[in-house]
């Protein structure tokens, strides 16, 4: 079993009853499919609000680097504080003393003493409880949650949980002041039938995009004169996550097919919105293997619902690749787990083949009856997803099976 990686602590007043709508989200969200797909201890979600000792006392502590359990429990690598700051919460710390106001101090006291290991994301409720409060001393130091541009057509769950993902995906990154960057990739001449659709997809993704804090890459606007686009487009596609505007030339573009290579070799998450019209004459097998969003096209245009959630999942999907990394790091700590390969999403021939290409001299090493074991996040290939990549390892020059699990399929084996 590794060590947690992230503790998520969800902290309210009692007398605030909107705290437990949020925590209902953050619980539903970080506990849901996409993150259950790592190992045991990647994400847990902890709520924080009746009294510990009595109706009158704060929650049970949170624990931090500097106050770790006392029942001897391996501290997290990551611990997330979300404070839900309303007007109870505020009454309770404003006289600087009692339970409530040493509880949020420490809570403040635990990020400043470990900034690289506690990250705190306040959200609140009412301006009124932070403006000239005893609260608003303690946490306005802190940039919230859901504080930042607002689309109006997106829930304000799906705001929070974002800005939450973003934020916790660059504290664990060792990138908690920056962005995260969404490389559009996109068709640039498409057909005559298809020209306006595009160009409005286009739109519609930047325009939902700066709603949010997430940057963006857009080829057309962010190449400087001069560069060599070739080589910028090579070095953000390598080093953001791609969204894959997917119309019905996409697939046969050459520098559409060059940015997915890139990312995909990179380890670097993609998402593909599917936004065919008349359809694709022949598809691509570097498009396989890739969280897929359907965009519907209705009289008003492109439905922003789809492409927000296409947006979202992204996200998520970045948090889940560092998350991963962080739990390869860790596993150093097990002597008998023994992966030649953490892969951040599911091996397919196009990985595969770069990976192989990139260790040859280890490939050769294990002839002979050795073990090359692939560990990648669920849900697990099928018989004959696998049977295709045992077929490429023994072209690259392997005489033996490659052995890939998921968290799921190893633990059914004891692992």
């Amino acid at each position: 079993m590794l060590p947690p990686v992230l503790e998520i602590y969800v902290v309210w007043h009692p007398g605030d009853r909107a705290g437990a709508a949020v925590a209902d989200e953050v619980v539903r969200h970080f506990h849901g499919s996409l993150f259950t797909g790592l190992l045991d201890g990647a994400v847990e979600v902890y709520v924080r609000s009746a009294g510990w000792c009595g109706p009158d006392d704060a929650p049970r502590p949170i624990p931090m680097p500097h106050a770790p359990p006392a029942n001897g429990l391996e501290q997290a690598q990551l611990t997330v504080v979300v404070p839900v700051l309303g007007y109870e919460l505020a009454a309770a710390v404003e006289s600087g003393q009692g339970a409530w106001h040493r509880y949020v101090t420490q809570i403040g006291t635990g990020q400043r003493l470990s900034p690289d290991r506690v990250a705190v994301f306040p959200l609140v409720l009412q301006r009124g409880a932070v403006e000239g409060t005893e609260l608003g001393r303690l946490l306005n130091r802190f940039h919230g949650l859901d504080r930042g541009p607002r689309d109006v057509g997106e829930t304000v769950a799906e705001r929070r949980c974002r800005d939450l993902a973003q934020g916790i995906a660059q504290f664990a990154g060792g990138a908690p002041t920056g962005r995260l960057t969404v490389f559009i990739s996109h068709t640039q001449q498409p057909g005559n039938q298809e020209q306006a659709a595009v160009r409005e997809l286009i739109a519609r993704v930047r325009s939902i995009i700066g709603h949010t804090r997430l940057n963006d890459f857009f080829s057309t606007n962010d190449l400087q004169v001069g560069t060599d686009w070739g080589d910028a487009l090579r070095a953000n596609a390598a080093a953001s996550a791609l969204l894959a505007l997917r119309t019905d030339r996409y697939a046969s573009r050459a520098w559409c097919q060059w940015e997915v290579l890139l990312a995909k070799r990179a380890g670097m998450p993609v998402v593909i919105l599917d936004a065919l019209h008349q359809g694709e004459e022949r598809g691509s097998f570097l498009l396989g293997n890739a969280p897929c969003v359907p965009v519907r096209h209705r009289a008003g245009g492109w439905v922003e619902a789809d492409i927000r959630r296409g947006v979202n999942l992204l996200v998520d999907e970045c948090l889940k690749r560092t998350l991963w990394g962080r739990q390869r790091e860790l596993a150093g700590r097990l002597p008998g787990l023994d992966v030649t390969w953490w892969a951040p999403h599911a091996p397919e021939p196009v990985t595969l083949a770069a990976w192989l290409a990139e260790r040859h001299p280890a490939g050769a090493a294990v002839r002979g009856g050795g073990r090359i074991r692939i560990l990648h996040p669920d849900p697990p290939l099928g018989p004959a997803e696998r049977q295709v990549l045992d077929q490429v390892a023994q072209v690259g020059g392997l005489d033996t099976p490659l052995d890939i699990l998921t968290p799921r399929t190893l633990a059914a084996r004891g692992g």
